[in-house]
């Protein structure tokens, strides 16, 4: 009885965490906390591996609504999603056998200056900024697939969020066709992560499978509710994200 009503509180945490998670990224911030707080008997690890699934789930979900709703350039996406895929996959590994801490306080950093930036320039991400020419397209491709792809692997919260960010600031996208572009490199550094937690037989598939049919459905409404209220809405709605994240990081940082 109570793994049930635990797994029933898990799946309103991972329905939370999908429709989060669909306009701008950040559901990492819900469910991988309140997951830990709810299953303190499960090694860390497994929780992570675990999580991954109905992140990979939700995010897919997410991504059919908005590439439905944004026509991609399929031939630099699929070029991106490879690499985020390889690289996530990379970042997990190298969480098996170093301590990914030291990361925080530069991520607190980056994170504050954001924020600031963000709340400031209150026309960024509003409409398509940049005119990038085809090379310089490509090397941002890469160079933001591999980095933020082996972020994802290693420490994960927040993902989407510099994803977005990425997307805005370098690419010169808008918030509404970033979040559409962020979904589809997310659900592969998402793919490259569970890749390796099954091999090293690390999900618990009587959590994962339930948390990810609720993480599906959050991630279907949240991303109709983001091409429905559009760009101001979702920038709005990063901005309470990445303060929120901001918050999670100076906790780490300056009390754990």
């Amino acid at each position: 009885m109570f793994f049930s009503f635990t797994l029933l509180l898990l799946c309103i945490v991972s329905f939370s965490a999908g429709f989060v998670d669909a306009i701008v990224g950040g559901g990492g911030l819900i469910q991988l906390p309140c997951s830990l707080l709810l299953l303190p008997q499960i090694p860390v690890a497994t929780v992570i591996g675990t999580l991954k699934i109905p992140a990979f789930s939700g995010t897919s979900f997410a991504a059919y609504q908005y590439v439905r709703k944004q026509k991609p350039n399929w031939a630099l996406l699929i070029l991106m999603m490879a690499i985020a895929l390889c690289a996530a996959f990379l970042g997990s590994f190298l969480l098996t056998i170093i301590s990914n801490s030291f990361m925080k306080p530069l991520l607190f950093v980056i994170l504050a200056i954001v924020a600031v930036y963000t709340y400031f320039k209150k026309d960024f991400g509003q409409h398509v900024s940049k005119e990038h020419s085809v090379n310089t397209q490509y090397i941002y491709a890469v160079c933001i697939s591999l980095i933020i792809g082996i972020y994802d692997g290693f420490i994960g919260p927040g993902t989407g969020s510099f994803l977005v960010l990425a997307f805005v600031s370098l690419m010169g996208y808008d918030f509404l066709q970033s979040s559409s572009k962020a979904k589809m490199v997310n659900l592969s550094t998402n793919f490259g992560s569970i890749v390796l937690f099954i091999l090293k037989g690390k999900i618990i598939w009587a959590i994962a499978l339930p948390m990810a049919v609720s993480n599906a459905i959050g991630g279907m409404l949240g991303a109709k509710f983001a091409i429905k209220k559009g760009n101001k809405f979702i920038r709005v709605f990063f901005l309470c994200i990445v303060t929120a994240t901001l918050l999670k990081f100076g906790y780490d940082v300056f009390f754990k």
